[in-house]
């Protein structure tokens, strides 16, 4: 009986290709496992290379620090567009290979040099992987998704990125520098080897007109053969949208602007991703460690710093694959604005927790603590990954590409701008009012989020446009009908 469970499950898996699927996804996010572990790498590393018996030739400033945390969203913000032609002229698979290759030449630097400028270049290199990964892999994992997994291999994408930050975690704290500098070279090697065995996505096959290789491509990843009548129906719809896309005229951004539902399909993904960058994540990770030392002083808490981030890094996986379980189950929109709603209530309990304490009130060590769990795994639960899905089940493949490349560029300066202002931000209104403010863009993101987006889970974009467009209409009649009551006061 029990020995039949494990099979039957198995069969399951297999049944539609979903084990297929997941594969092929798991490969696909490889570079943003290793992009998670080059971000998560500067924090256990940086007391190592500031230390003057590390091994760099000499010990790095704290402005070089900054300077590498900040110079990696440069690239993306003027190269995101390149990234997304380049997935549209020459392939997701090639663009996903270029990505793996930017990383194994930003590790190389580091193996080479540990001086400054070398320190800094290997992190603008990053960069340029940062984009690929950013713009590509949601792509990729949008077109060889089955509709009914469409959600839960996306939200792979940011499960990938943290399980990077932990893997680096975990090894900075048991492992020698050397060791964790070659184990994070080696990571895009071997994806570099293995990646080359991997299909290319069937819609762009379709585009590329080999039809041939697209049913292959698509049989495989629906675990059938090539002659089955779902997958002959499935590439016949690709060829319709690929025979409609090529009667209209290049996609531009005129014809995103002058399409209002398109427009407004843009400005959802547009401000969802937004709201997900700017909502302050990226400093509670940054203050982490002082909530630690200041919860320690009232509490039992003596965590080293490693151990500190370990503990950052498990949340945020906990928090991920939660997100990987549960966003075919509760949609796209009620996960975003659940999560974001809790991530908010976090940065106001920690906002109200430093300005109380700031006037010599006592209140508990373990609160802060508490508040900062919750907005880490709020925010790898759903506020970090369903942006990326949202962003690519809202555009057909003519329009996808482009609208990412540009989410991923203004999310690149948005992380940049943050990462140089925090310090100044800092000093200037205290970090009582940093996480306050924030905690109103997560309250503002949630209320946009219950208004204005669309269900997109199990929903092909034209159904997510006759939504957009239908909600068009009623808040035209709904203006009509009341400019027809203030005509019929007058």
């Amino acid at each position: 009986m029990f020995g039949a469970l494990p099979v039957r499950w198995v069969a399951r898996l297999r049944d539609g290709g979903i084990l297929n699927q997941f594969l092929m996804a798991t490969m696909v996010t490889i570079p943003a496992l290793n992009f998670g572990m080059l971000m998560g790498w500067q924090s256990p590393m940086t007391p190592i290379l500031q230390s003057p018996d590390g091994p760099a030739p000499e010990p790095i400033t704290d402005e070089t620090i900054s300077w590498m945390a900040a110079i990696t969203f440069m690239p993306p913000i003027f190269c995101g567009f390149m990234v997304g032609d380049l997935a549209d002229r020459l392939g997701r698979k090639f663009t996903t290979l270029l990505t793996g290759l930017m990383l194994v030449l930003s590790w190389t630097i580091t193996l080479i040099s540990l001086r400054p400028w070398a320190l800094i270049a290997s992190r603008a290199v990053a960069g340029l992987a940062c984009a690929g990964c950013y713009v590509v892999i949601p792509l990729y994992l949008k077109e060889i998704a089955s509709d009914n997994i469409r959600g839960a291999l996306g939200s792979l994408f940011i499960l990938s990125q943290n399980l990077g930050y932990l893997v680096v975690y975990v090894a900075g704290d048991v492992l020698s520098f050397t060791t964790v500098l070659w184990i994070c070279t080696a990571v895009p090697v071997v994806f570099l080897l293995a990646f080359m065995a991997m299909p290319e996505t069937p819609v762009f096959l379709v585009k590329q007109g080999k039809i041939q290789e697209a049913r292959a491509a698509l049989a495989w990843l629906r675990n059938t053969t090539t002659d089955d009548k779902d997958l002959e129906e499935a590439i016949q719809q690709m060829e319709r949208e690929e025979e409609q896309a090529r009667s209209m005229k290049k996609a531009t951004w005129k014809s995103i602007v002058q399409d209002k539902t398109t427009f407004k399909a843009f400005r959802i993904s547009l401000n969802v991703m937004l709201s997900q960058e700017t909502c302050g994540y990226l400093v509670v990770l940054m203050y982490a460690g002082s909530i630690f030392e200041q919860a320690s002083q009232s509490i039992n808490l003596k965590l080293s710093p490693n151990k500190q981030t370990i503990v950052v890094g498990v949340i945020q996986m906990l928090g991920s694959v939660v997100a990987s379980c549960i966003v075919e189950k509760t949609g796209r929109k009620w996960l975003l604005a659940g999560t974001s709603f809790a991530t908010g209530l976090s940065m106001l309990a920690l906002g109200g927790w430093f300005y109380i304490t700031s006037m010599n009130i006592w209140l508990p060590g373990w609160l802060p603590v508490l508040a900062m769990c919750l907005c880490i795994f709020s925010d790898a639960a759903g506020y970090q990954p369903v942006p990326y899905v949202i962003t690519s089940e809202l555009f057909s493949f003519q329009h996808r590409g482009m609208v990412t490349s540009f989410v991923s560029s203004v999310d690149a300066l948005s992380d940049f701008l943050q990462t140089k202002a925090y310090d100044p931000l800092l000093k200037l209104l205290g970090i009582h009012w940093v996480f306050i403010m924030f905690s109103f863009v997560c309250f503002l993101g949630t209320f946009y989020t219950v208004m204005w987006v669309p269900e997109t889970k199990d929903k092909t974009v034209e159904e997510i446009y006759a939504l957009l467009s239908d909600s068009r209409k009623k808040e035209k009649r709904k203006d009509d009908m009341e400019m027809g009551k203030e005509i019929s006061r007058l």
